[in-house]
């Protein structure tokens, strides 16, 4: 890179006038794109801090004494909901950043995805701890009574595998085949609406899983779309 550089500011210090006008809109573009993306460092910051609402909402509901008459029910729900909310934000990220061109979009991929998985695991906490004890015998006759249970725990590990290889080391270490294994999220998405879905049914109330179903699957839809446009365009 050094090299580079070096014919640049010998340019800057021995060219003529002329020669200065020529390369200063050159410059002034190249500096452009930075300029261009200063929101972004604001955008994230204020999407991080925005990401803690739910949390922040069950914390003060709990010391207000407004989590109704099963405190450990609305904190599953709230944390499994909102879990549901940061996956198909995550997957909305791909088609919004190729719809409007930007793409500094996909710098928020990683934060909204852990925040699901944070999510996740509070959800999955909740119920393994406060609603069961740790008791392993009842968790295992649980899941074979209600298999939305034992949905939301393959969903549930997959995002596991998904979170520890988020970091840019991991990135770089897995190569191409980091790229294969973080398509497993259209799976968990497919699989949290199912759970989703299967939990409600049990209570006669599909208004919600309907709305998520219907997001995910327009989601979905449009990678197949796009995935099925590219293949042909390659073929002719």
């Amino acid at each position: 890179m050094a090299s580079d550089s070096q014919p640049a500011a010998r340019i800057g210090r021995h060219a003529s006038p002329a020669q200065a006008g020529a390369t200063a809109p050159a410059s002034a573009a190249a500096r452009r794109p930075a300029a261009g993306l200063r929101w972004v460092v604001p955008a994230k910051i204020a999407v991080f801090i925005a990401a803690w609402y739910p949390l922040a909402r069950i914390v003060l509901f709990g010391l207000t004494d407004r989590l109704g008459a099963n405190p450990i029910e609305f904190i599953t729900r709230s944390t499994g909901l909102w879990t549901l909310v940061f996956l198909c934000i995550t997957l909305a990220v791909t088609p919004l950043r190729r719809i409007t061109g930007v793409a500094a979009f996909v710098r928020f991929r990683r934060m909204l995805g852990l925040y699901a998985f944070f999510y996740a695991t509070l959800h999955f906490t909740t119920y393994l701890w406060f609603d069961k004890w740790f008791n392993v015998a009842e968790i295992v006759q649980d899941i074979g009574k209600r298999p939305f249970i034992t949905v939301g725990f393959a969903a549930f590990v997959l995002l596991i595998a998904l979170a520890v290889t988020s970091p840019r080391a991991m990135v770089r270490k897995l190569g191409r085949r980091w790229q294969s294994l973080h398509r497993a999220i259209y799976a968990i998405g497919a699989l949290a609406i199912l759970h989703f879905w299967w939990m409600k049914a049990g209570k006669h109330d599909l208004l919600l899983p309907k709305i998520y179903g219907a997001i995910m699957l327009a989601l979905l839809g449009w990678r197949l779309v796009v995935w099925l446009r590219e293949r042909g365009l390659k073929s002719r």
